[in-house]
């Protein structure tokens, strides 16, 4: 299998980078020049609401080889990968996030990976350049989506994963509304590596995922990819069930053996618990009929408004 003979296209979603683009399309047109004349960057601008298509189009203007799409409000990172997958053509695919930490220069590694047979070669960062609390938060995200994921998942992978064309035509058969574009592409299979990167400082700016946006992100992969949210709550009805059992057995024989008078403060204790717990089954229930819900309504996963150069 040689690279050579093949095109690349590299897939990067745009939000609130307008200062990195120029950087972006230089950095990956540099690495890409030296492996092969036949590949593409394409750019999709995720409505961020600042000059970032602008600066794609420029970059349009100036080479061919750039293709830029501008989705026609915010979908997210994931749907905004998903648009980018359709309209790459290219026999390899190079997905990466704008913000130039996972560095264009790791391009050449992933290939050789490919070279070797591998139709997905993931990246697994070598130490993370994030701030204390976003290093903790991401910790604790990793720790719980372990632990509710039905499979193994290796949640130090970075942004930057490389797919074969196959791969890529797979993904796109997937209409999951709810889009972690890595758990899917681990979801779909085949021959995979990984390879370890260096993690870089963002280029410009901060990081637009706030701490609500991590909120709402960990909970669609706890929710998405497993079922044992819902097992967790029959587990802990069953468990408070067998244990007030036993309590009120104790409390019975108490009452006639020794006069045992119990007061109303555990009382209150119980039925504040139970309450908490049947009302964290039913949120946890109701999550899940919303997926379904938003599933069943078929609806595209983005609108696409603009396009250049495709």
């Amino acid at each position: 299998m040689n690279t050579l003979n093949k095109k690349i296209s590299v897939i990067s979603p745009v939000y609130k980078s307008e200062k990195i683009v120029d950087e972006l399309v230089r950095r990956v047109s540099e690495e890409l020049i030296q492996l092969t004349e036949n590949y593409e960057i394409i750019l999709i601008e995720d409505c961020g609401g600042d000059n970032s298509w602008e600066k794609i189009e420029e970059n349009c203007l100036r080479n061919d080889k750039v293709k830029g799409i501008k989705l026609s409000r915010n979908f997210g990172q994931h749907y905004a990968i998903s648009a980018g997958m359709n309209a790459a053509s290219g026999d390899i695919i190079v997905i990466m996030d704008c913000d130039l930490q996972d560095d264009p220069v790791h391009i050449k590694k992933l290939l050789e990976e490919f070279d070797k047979g591998y139709e997905v070669v993931f990246t697994k960062r070598i130490s993370r350049k994030h701030s204390f609390f976003k290093m903790i938060t991401a910790k604790i995200y990793n720790s719980l989506f372990s632990l509710f994921a039905d499979r193994n998942y290796d949640l130090n992978a970075g942004s930057l994963t490389l797919i074969s064309s196959r791969v890529k035509e797979e993904f796109i058969r997937l209409k999951d509304q709810d889009r972690l574009y890595i758990q899917l592409i681990k979801w779909i299979g085949f021959n995979s590596t990984y390879v370890p990167v260096e993690h870089r400082e963002r280029f410009e700016g901060k990081s637009t995922y706030s701490v609500s946006k991590l909120f709402i992100t960990a909970l669609q992969g706890w929710t998405s990819y497993s079922d044992k949210l819902l097992r967790l709550s029959i587990y802990s009805g069953l468990l408070i069930s067998i244990i007030t059992l036993i309590v009120g057995v104790y409390i019975v024989v108490s009452y006639f053996m020794k006069s045992f008078q119990p007061g109303w403060p555990s009382l209150i204790v119980a039925i504040l618990f139970s309450t908490g717990l049947i009302l964290m089954s039913i949120g946890i229930t109701g999550i899940y009929i919303g997926k379904i819900f938003e599933q069943t309504k078929e609806r595209p996963l983005y609108i696409i408004d603009k396009k250049i150069n495709l």
